[in-house]
C-alpha cells in the first residue's frame, strides 16, 4: 500500500519524503534514472555501502509506492530487473537538481 493512502499529510514536503525519505531510496533512482533498467546485483555495484538487506528494502518500499518497477523473469539463475515507473520518472527534476546540488557542494563551492 502506498504511503499516500496511510495517513493524511500536514504539508506537501511531507507527502514527496515520505516517498523518497530513506538511506538510499534516491540513490537508486538515480541510477535508475540515469541507465534506465538495472539488475540488483548493478545496484549492488553502485551502492557498495548498501547491504543486500538494505539495498532489497529500500527496493521493495519503492515498488509498493510506485515508483520503480521489478521484472522477474523466469529463467535460471533468476533474473530480475529495475526500471522506474512513469510516476518514479516524474521525480526526474527534483534528482537531477539534488544532483547538481551535491555536485556544488562536493567541489566546495559553498
Amino acid at each position: 500500500m502506498s504511503a499516500i493512502n496511510e495517513k493524511p499529510f500536514h504539508c506537501p514536503v511531507e507527502a514527496a519524503f515520505s516517498l523518497i525519505s530513506g538511506k538510499y531510496k534516491m540513490i537508486i533512482m538515480y541510477h535508475l534514472m540515469d541507465e534506465g533498467v538495472l539488475r540488483y546485483s548493478q545496484l549492488q555495484k553502485y551502492i557498495p555501502q548498501a547491504t543486500a538487506k538494505m539495498l532489497s528494502q529500500q527496493l521493495r518500499e519503492l515498488e509498493a509506492d510506485g515508483l520503480v518497477h521489478r521484472e522477474v523473469y523466469p529463467v535460471v539463475p533468476p533474473k530480475t530487473e529495475y526500471s522506474l515507473t512513469e510516476k518514479g520518472m516524474s521525480m526526474k527534476e527534483i534528482i537531477t537538481s539534488v544532483c547538481e546540488w551535491g555536485r556544488t557542494y562536493m567541489a566546495g563551492t559553498f
